[in-house]
């Protein structure tokens, strides 16, 4: 009788729900891929017949800017270069590796590496001085048209593409080295929608100041005069790095790193000084014995172990062949002989 009388709820999800559901897939369970980007960027048309849609990848991580030239297969996408910002120290930068400035020395790094990987580096030197405008090659006449600018598609992921994203520095880095990326420059810092006008105004000299650090640079200053312990907390790293490259500020260290760029963009190979210890406990090599114990490593059989194998095999056939036709010709001449009898 306490009781009172239970609303009237309406099933959304029933039976004939649940009978009907089809499983995104796993990337998109996982929020990983945007298949709906991804299948515009992936398509290519038949009439290209088979030709390699390219796609400059950029990620970020916590700790890091990555770039890569990317096309799709069936098999699944293949690299055919790369380029990080962690590479950057070789060139003298060793602080702020997931800044804009430092998204653009990456994307600049990875444009020119590929050129200079297919032999186009000196055909197409790109935007040789970063002035922040909006900037093609295929605007400047010198065009080669026997081998025309390397053409790809800017893949930003998961990313929110935000004006002044570090993305589109990355973009604007690999464009000023010789790429033909195609973009507008609406999302690049220093862009402002009108909001009377449909058309927005773009000031360059706001998008070559993030390129620089020079924004970074002024705070830097201002801190340093009102507040220097807080400075000496934050900003420790960068002045260790400012005076190991002997700049008096970060648009003079942005610049060097740029020059060091274009000078030698070629991945620096790392030679091992010892040689990993592996012991094998069988003539195949496929039981290995570490410290922790022994494990079992599938591998390929060789041609001649293929043919040592087939040789093997007929043989032992042969001597069971011969085997059986001895048998046989000993009870044939037991039952000739009990003929005779």
């Amino acid at each position: 009788p306490g009781l009172k009388r239970m609303p009237f709820v309406k099933l959304v999800k029933n039976k004939a729900y649940f009978k009907r559901f089809q499983a995104k897939y796993r990337r998109r369970r996982e929020g990983k891929t945007d298949f709906q980007a991804r299948r515009r960027l992936v398509i290519q048309d038949k009439n290209k017949y088979a030709t390699p849609k390219y796609r400059f990848v950029v990620r970020r991580t916590n700790s890091r800017i990555i770039c890569q030239i990317a096309y799709a297969t069936i098999v699944g996408d293949k690299v055919i270069c790369q380029a990080s910002s962690d590479e950057l120290k070789r060139f003298g930068l060793t602080a702020g590796l997931t800044n804009y400035s430092a998204a653009y020395c990456t994307g600049l790094l990875c444009a020119r590496r590929l050129l200079k990987q297919l032999g186009m580096d000196t055909m197409y030197q790109g935007e040789k001085e970063a002035t922040g405008k909006w900037y093609d090659v295929y605007s400047r006449k010198d065009i080669n048209e026997d081998r025309k600018p390397f053409k790809c598609f800017l893949d930003v992921g998961l990313i929110k593409t935000t004006t002044g994203n570090r993305v589109f520095g990355a973009m604007k880095g690999g464009c000023d080295g010789g790429l033909s990326i195609p973009h507008s420059q609406k999302r690049f810092p220093g862009y402002e929608q009108d909001e009377k006008k449909k058309k927005g105004k773009f000031n360059a000299d706001v998008h070559r100041q993030h390129i620089f650090g020079i924004h970074v640079m002024e705070y830097m200053d201002k801190l340093k005069e009102e507040e220097p312990d807080k400075y000496t907390k934050q900003f420790s790293v960068w002045e260790k790095c400012i005076k190991a490259n002997k700049v008096e500020s970060l648009e003079d260290l942005y610049k060097k790193v740029h020059a060091a760029i274009r000078k030698n963009p070629e991945k620096a190979k790392v030679e091992r000084k010892h040689k990993p210890v592996r012991n094998f406990l069988d003539t195949r090599k496929t039981t290995i014995k570490t410290f922790k114990g022994k494990y079992f490593r599938a591998r390929k059989i060789t041609t001649e172990e293929k043919k040592a194998k087939a040789a093997e095999k007929l043989k032992n056939a042969m001597e069971q062949l011969s085997q059986i036709f001895t048998h046989f010709k000993t009870t044939t001449q037991i039952c000739l002989s009990l003929q005779f009898l």
